[in-house]
């Protein structure tokens, strides 16, 4: 509740000018948010025909049960205190006239938490059992509403713990030793009906009311999608809102608070380029030497100075105040960006220890049975290259860079603010896109088939996303959530077989780019793995090197193993129907997908301006068809319209 003591003066009293400000706003179908006296805020999105309502009580311990009540786009939190009820019951008419007015009916839920369950030892995860009360006002006009909130409450699990709802009827839907917020006379005179909620308060220790944060933030997070769910039924059925999706009833303004942590972690992320760090400055030298060596010893690599000191960097991190955010969508994207960020710190001030390659592993994961074993199917199945791509004549970097430039002029055509650049530089070791830029090693050469795929990977995937993530307010879009890197290189890939561009030696080398990664976790050593590649799979030597470099660099970044990984999700994706358009907001991983729908859904993210130039070719949107109907992933090699 810290967020409610910030802004203008508490008021002593609930004044007629304080309601009247509060309904004239609402007439206006404009936000409003005030301090309540005592304690509390009333906080209403916009017009919503319906309100939730937490009042705290007097006496006891009830942490944590008021944060139920603010996830929603509409609620009011107060005080329990004797004096102040007849106010809040003058405040919450007043509400309920003008929302009826607007829609002809309103639903008023307030929420209280029950009796703890008591457990006889310590409390573990297996009592953690999410269990809710509906209560509903007597009379067969409830019964159908009460159903709905039934079968959503229903749906809330907490790990695999599914939730236990039972309904009750009384003449007073509220918490117990405080009056009724509306009586049924009054509410049904205004055409508002009230319903209470009781929760048992698995969020907290039964014996210390200590709350358990990680438990609270998951069950805010299920109960706002099922309250949702329960509110767009309603709304539908009882009003004359017709919203289009459930979603649309969450909140659309974004509060103080949000803007606060999201500009924190985007200075985190800017504050370092966590591939570039990690990425050797001398490759071209390493390989040489690694020739002199025959092969026979691993080369060393170097890297550019840390531009930050960490603890520096996570100090500022960790001011990011997160447990401010009200809305839970918002608030699991922060957290869980505010974790990878930490964890890329850490790898960073470990690089080149045996520690990098552990949290490499705890960020990126390693390589699972099922993803090895595709792995070693491609690399079994697939020939090494093609006799045609093997005559092409080479590009240079600076043609190719001709070639990107033009692409960027596309998306500038599209949209103005797309400034990105293209150099050529002797520092990385390959194509590289950062934050918005495109770079090319001066090493690069290219094979003509291959140059539309590479432009479409780098600049129509990865430009285009970090330059969409840029149209929106939040900043992570473009710095990316945690956890795109999957999604990002699938799709990055994905793009190179709709415009007719993944080859042979290209799959084969996300496979070896798997392999390398088991066998680093595995082990084996850096000229293990090259001679593995070299001798089992058939890899020339410039090229196994190279994946081995990428793979044991720093210490040892598992990342590579998510180029493969990602392919398959979106292929699994696309065949289960879904779009791709959602997947060009921004930097986003797969989970992240329904909380991005939701997003729009809610109007807090618009639609993307850019979209890929193939998403315009008639080619690849008939072989984007074929995806949709479950395309083997070797298939890809055999379709491509030569």
């Amino acid at each position: 509740m810290g967020a409610a003591n910030k802004g203008p003066r508490r008021p002593e009293v609930i004044s007629e000018r304080l309601i009247g400000i509060v309904c004239q706003r609402l007439r206006e179908n404009k936000r409003v948010r005030r301090s309540l006296p005592v304690w509390g805020r009333i906080h209403i999105d916009r017009q919503l025909p319906f309100l939730c309502v937490y009042r705290r009580p007097v006496r006891g311990h009830d942490a944590g049960t008021e944060r139920l009540a603010t996830s929603e786009a509409s609620y009011l939190i107060g005080a329990g205190t004797r004096r102040l009820q007849p106010q809040l019951r003058q405040l919450v008419h007043a509400v309920a006239e003008v929302l009826v007015e607007e829609f002809s009916a309103c639903l008023v839920l307030e929420l209280w938490a029950g009796a703890p369950v008591v457990s006889k030892g310590a409390t573990t995860t297996a009592d953690l059992v999410p269990q809710f009360r509906v209560v509903s006002p007597k009379g067969p006009a409830a019964d159908a509403m009460v159903d709905e909130f039934q079968e959503a409450l229903s749906r809330i699990r907490l790990g695999k713990r599914k939730a236990k709802v039972t309904t009750t009827s009384a003449i007073k839907c509220g918490p117990r030793g405080l009056p009724a917020l509306l009586p049924n006379d009054v509410s049904a005179q205004i055409g508002c009906q009230v319903y209470g909620l009781e929760v048992t308060p698995v969020y907290r220790d039964s014996q210390n009311g200590e709350v358990f944060p990680a438990v609270l933030r998951q069950l805010r997070r299920s109960l706002t999608v099922a309250l949702r769910r329960s509110f767009f039924e309603f709304t539908r059925k009882q009003t004359l809102h017709r919203p289009a999706h459930y979603h649309a009833l969450g909140r659309k303004a974004v509060v103080q608070a949000v803007w606060e942590v999201d500009r924190q972690l985007a200075q985190a992320s800017d504050a370092f380029d966590f591939l570039l760090q990690v990425t050797p400055v001398n490759s071209a030298q390493a390989w040489q030497e690694f020739i002199r060596s025959r092969y026979e010893r691993t080369p060393t690599f170097h890297y550019r100075p840390l531009p930050a000191e960490p603890v520096v960097l996570k100090r500022s991190l960790y001011k990011a105040p997160v447990e401010r955010v009200e809305d839970p969508a918002l608030a699991q994207l922060f957290r869980e960006k505010l974790d990878e960020l930490d964890r890329q710190i850490t790898m960073l001030q470990d690089r080149n220890t045996s520690r990098f390659l552990h949290e490499s592993i705890q960020l990126y994961g390693g390589v699972e049975d099922r993803l090895y074993h595709r792995a070693v199917e491609i690399l079994d199945k697939v020939p090494r290259r093609r006799r045609e791509e093997s005559r092409e004549a080479q590009l240079s970097p600076e043609a190719f860079a001709e070639r990107a430039r033009g692409e960027i002029e596309y998306l500038r055509q599209q949209d103005a603010r797309v400034n990105a650049s293209v150099e050529v530089r002797d520092d990385v070791s390959s194509l590289m896109v950062s934050r918005g830029n495109l770079l090319i090693s001066t090493q690069s050469r290219i094979a003509p088939s291959r140059v539309e795929a590479l432009i479409q990977h780098e600049v129509g995937t990865h430009v285009l996303t970090y330059y969409n993530g840029r149209s929106h307010p939040f900043r992570q879009l473009y710095t990316g959530l945690a956890g795109y890197d999957a999604l990002q290189e699938g799709l990055a890939v994905l793009a190179e077989y709709l415009v007719g561009g993944l080859s042979h030696p290209r799959l084969r080398l996300l496979a070896a780019r798997v392999i390398a990664v088991r066998r680093l976790t595995d082990g084996a050593s850096f000229v293990d793995v090259f001679r593995e590649l070299v001798s089992k799979h058939d890899f020339a030597h410039q090229v196994a090197f190279s994946v081995a470099m990428r793979t044991y660099r720093g210490g040892g970044l598992t990342k590579d193993a998510v180029y493969l990984r990602g392919l398959l999700e979106i292929l699994d994706y696309l065949k289960k129907g879904g779009e791709l358009e959602p997947l060009f907001v921004g930097k986003v991983a797969v989970q992240h997908i329904p909380i991005i729908r939701e997003l729009q859904w809610r109007g807090v993210l618009r639609e993307p301006p850019l979209i890929p130039r193939y998403m315009t070719q008639p080619d690849a949107l008939a072989r984007l068809d074929q995806l949709h109907n479950g395309m083997p992933l070797l298939d890809l090699l055999g379709r491509k319209g030569e």
